[in-house]
This record gives structure tokens, C-alpha cells and sequence, in this order.
């Protein structure tokens, strides 16, 4: 018996299979990272009969407190034991219709559910039946390829990806997540039935995308998609940045692989997912700005500008959400290119307190950004640009214990203006505010109230105002 059976839900659960003449078995995800010494919390039990019954009369045993959550439209219920979530279903057999990916579901046997399966490794289970307790099941040799480390469908990969599509981007993030290598017919599959992603939904799509982006090495999951042909599909934005040219001998670099190696950079610093989706968008203006000038070569002016504005309706496209975590990640396309350039000039205070103004919260993450952006071959460069790169960190430092500018708010608002002024609300109040925001922020004055009133006062006589008594 494997150790994680010790866990008291499965001898409840067996106990109670067995009084409802219902044998149940642990399948599927929990299954294979048990075998794979990985953390697990979800629990998938296959009940030959009455999966709903068996989970209340479970939930009962468990007491009082213990809830069910009934899903009648699948025939499964789920409920919540200690830190595990366990969802009990009947099994079943499936068909498929061309033109939709969800199955004709009919009652079936074990052999049934496990034929049903995405993949061998899936397709695992631990016999619950009190006969048979803690033996594994294996009818395609699921464990060979997890010790081969290889994703493979258990039936012919043509019919598993074509009845359910979007198993072939399960297949590619199982890839990356595990760090496995998806079977050589199974991905030629992946390739011949690539346009059938079209029938699964932006939000099925985006889920699996996104368990890719939290992986260890994302890249690998990306490099897979545009080598089967699914990323032109469903991100063609990203799959163009995969495009090379060569004019009078001078070429460019493969933004594509050079973002995905960014995005590993990010990956290997932060968990922060939206600060990876931040880097592999950061140069996605690009293709629109590529131009090519016979003395300088290739350039690509004004991608930040451009990719900012692709933003939000990337996010809108891809089912992504279209609230602060967008906004996060378009300040991050739009700010990319400003430490960068100020590692590459003499730093003024004015422009680093711009650059925390803009950044505020987020300049720790702009900056491990800029960093993870360079990627250079030649290792003396990158040690140039890591050294200038302190020098811009430093400085950040010294403006931000100086001048505070990262929670910068104006030491005089609108309301004051209003009421020193006697003014109704009018563009004057915001020229105003401006000036002042302006004033600190190129050292004109220093961040306090006494200055900036006195600032406030002679920029508004210039404008004719003059405080009321």
C-alpha cells in the first residue's frame, strides 16, 4: 500500500463502498504524484455505481460539519476533509459528436473510466475495495512512463485529441510542469489535429495556459505550442514574434525565443504570475515597429508605446482579466524600456523621480523586469549592464529616502486650490496641480507644503488668481 493511502478518508471510504456494494477506487492526478513523491490536495474517487451516494453517506460518517457540494449536470459532488478536497463520480464511458468537445456520458466500469482518460500517467488508480486495498492498477503502463518521464494518451492519440481538444494543451503543460517529453506519435497528433482547438473556449483555453505560466521553466510549454502549430491558433500576437529577416547582410534577434527567455529569467525570481505575463508581452509591439535602415539596421521604435495599447485588448481576447491585474501588467509593457535607458545615460535625480512617480508600488518589479531583459550572448556585456543597472538601483534608492516620490502625492490638492483660490471646478485647478507635480518631480522645489504653497502662489499670480481673504 503507498503511504498517502494511510490518510483516514480512504479506509472511510472503502469501508462505505464496500456496506453500499459501490467499489471505489483513488484516481488520476492524486494517483500519479503520489508515485511522484509530489504534493497533492485534490483527491479524485471513481465510484463503479452511485458516486453521489457514496460521498453523502461519506460526509455523514465524517460528521455534521462535513458539507457536500451536489453537481447534478455531471454527476459528481465534492466535498472538503481536513486540507484535502475530495470529488467522488460515478464511472463512466464517453462519446464524442464532431462538433463539440463536451461527451455523451453513459454508466460504465473502471476499465471504461480509465479508457476515458487524457493520458497513461492519468489513468493511475488505487484499488479502494477492502479486498483489494492500496494495489495499483495500471492497464496502460502508466508507470513506466512516469519513470520515462513521457506524456502519452492510452488510446489512439488521433480519436483522444480530436473527441477532446483541449488535451492537447494538457499534454504540452503535463510537459512543462513535470518536465516530461510528450511521445513522438502522441505530439504528431498534437500537430494534425491542431485545428480543432477552435471548438474549446477562450476561458478552458486560458486555464491551462496560465498552469504553464506558473511552471518552473514556462518557455518549455511555449516552445511546444508554437512547435505544434496550436500558438499560431490561439496567440498569434505572440507566435509573430517568432519572425526573423535579414536585409544586406544585418539581421535581427528571434524576439519570440528572446521573451521566452525573459520570462524564464522573471520565473526563476518570482512567483508573481502577472509579472510573467508581463514578460512575455513586453516586446509583443515589436513586429508593428520593425523597421530596417541601411546604415543603423534593424530598430523598433516606440514597441513599449505600441505593445501598451495591444494590452488590453490582448487581455480581452485571450479571457484574461480586464481589471488591475491588466493594468499591472500594461504598466509594465509601457515602463520596460525606462531603466534601461537610464543605465545607458548620465541618471539625473529629475528622471529617476519620474521613473518611481510612474512606477510607484511596482518599481521593485519593473526593475527585476529590466534585469531579466538582458540576455545577451556575450557575458562582458551583461556584466556592463548588470553594473549599470546598480547604479540606477542605488540611485532609486538615495530619491526614494530622499524625496519619498513612490507614494508621491501632491502636498496641495484640488480642494485646497479651490478654497484658496475661490475658484469653481475649471482647468485652472488642474494646470495647477500639474505645475506643482512637475515642480517636485524636476527638483524645482522639495516634496513639503511650505514650498510648494509658496510655489503655488506665485504660478497662480502669473495666471491672474489671487487668493481669496
Amino acid at each position: 500500500m503507498h503511504h498517502r493511502l494511510r490518510h483516514p478518508i480512504f479506509a472511510i471510504i472503502s469501508e462505505i463502498a464496500a456496506e453500499s456494494g459501490n467499489p471505489a477506487y483513488v484516481i488520476g492526478g492524486y494517483v500519479r504524484d503520489a508515485l511522484l513523491s509530489r504534493p497533492s490536495k485534490d483527491i479524485d474517487i471513481v465510484v463503479v455505481g452511485n458516486g453521489i451516494g457514496v460521498a453523502k453517506k461519506t460526509a455523514a460518517r465524517l460528521g455534521k460539519n462535513t458539507h457536500v457540494t451536489v453537481f447534478k449536470n455531471f454527476n459528481t459532488a465534492m466535498l472538503k476533509f481536513g486540507e484535502e478536497d475530495i470529488e467522488f463520480v460515478g464511472a463512466r464511458k464517453e462519446s464524442y459528436r464532431r462538433d463539440s468537445r463536451k461527451p455523451i456520458v453513459e454508466d460504465g466500469t473502471l476499465k471504461d473510466d480509465q479508457d476515458r482518460r487524457d493520458f497513461t500517467i492519468n489513468a493511475l488508480a488505487f484499488d479502494l475495495t477492502p479486498e483489494n486495498f492500496g494495489n495499483l492498477i495500471d492497464p496502460f503502463n502508466g508507470v513506466k512512463d512516469l519513470n520515462d518521464k513521457i506524456i502519452r494518451t492510452p488510446l489512439d492519440p488521433d480519436i483522444t485529441f480530436s473527441d477532446d481538444p483541449l488535451r492537447m494543451i494538457r499534454a504540452v503543460r503535463f510537459a512543462t510542469q513535470l518536465d516530461f517529453t510528450i511521445e513522438p506519435e502522441t505530439f504528431e497528433a498534437i500537430h494534425r489535429n491542431r485545428e480543432r482547438i477552435s471548438i474549446v473556449s477562450g476561458e478552458r483555453i486560458i486555464d491551462e495556459i496560465n498552469k504553464i505560466m506558473a511552471a518552473p521553466v514556462p518557455s518549455i510549454g511555449f516552445k511546444l505550442l508554437a512547435k505544434s502549430g496550436i500558438l499560431e491558433i490561439i496567440f498569434p500576437e505572440l507566435h509573430r514574434l517568432q519572425q526573423t529577416e535579414v536585409k544586406k547582410g544585418m539581421g535581427h534577434k528571434n524576439n519570440f525565443l528572446h521573451s521566452l527567455k525573459v520570462l524564464d529569467n522573471v520565473s526563476r525570481n518570482s512567483e508573481n504570475i502577472w509579472l510573467r505575463w508581463a514578460a512575455l508581452l513586453h516586446d509583443i509591439g515589436k513586429p508593428a515597429v520593425k523597421r530596417f535602415h541601411p546604415k543603423h539596421g534593424w530598430t523598433f521604435h516606440g514597441h513599449d508605446y505600441i505593445g501598451q495599447k495591444m494590452i488590453p485588448d490582448l487581455f480581452r481576447k485571450l479571457k484574461l482579466p480586464m481589471n488591475e491585474k491588466m493594468k499591472y501588467v500594461q504598466k509594465m509593457v509601457t515602463l520596460h524600456m525606462r531603466p534601461i535607458v537610464l543605465s545607458q545615460e548620465s541618471i539625473t535625480d529629475s528622471a529617476v523621480r519620474r521613473l518611481l512617480f510612474d512606477a510607484g508600488e511596482d518599481i521593485d518589479d519593473l526593475m527585476m523586469l529590466c534585469e531579466a531583459d538582458i540576455t545577451s550572448q556575450i557575458e562582458e556585456n551583461i556584466r556592463r549592464y548588470m553594473a549599470n543597472f546598480q547604479l540606477v538601483r542605488q540611485k532609486l534608492k538615495e530619491i526614494e529616502e530622499k524625496d519619498a516620490v513612490r507614494v508621491f502625492q501632491p502636498p496641495i490638492d484640488g480642494n485646497e486650490i479651490i478654497q484658496i483660490f475661490g475658484l469653481s471646478p475649471c482647468r485652472e485647478i488642474g494646470i495647477l496641480k500639474n505645475a506643482i507635480k512637475e515642480a517636485i518631480l524636476d527638483g524645482i522645489i522639495p516634496n513639503n507644503y511650505q514650498d510648494a504653497m509658496e510655489f503655488l502662489l506665485d504660478k497662480a499670480a502669473g495666471m491672474g488668481l489671487k487668493p481669496v481673504k
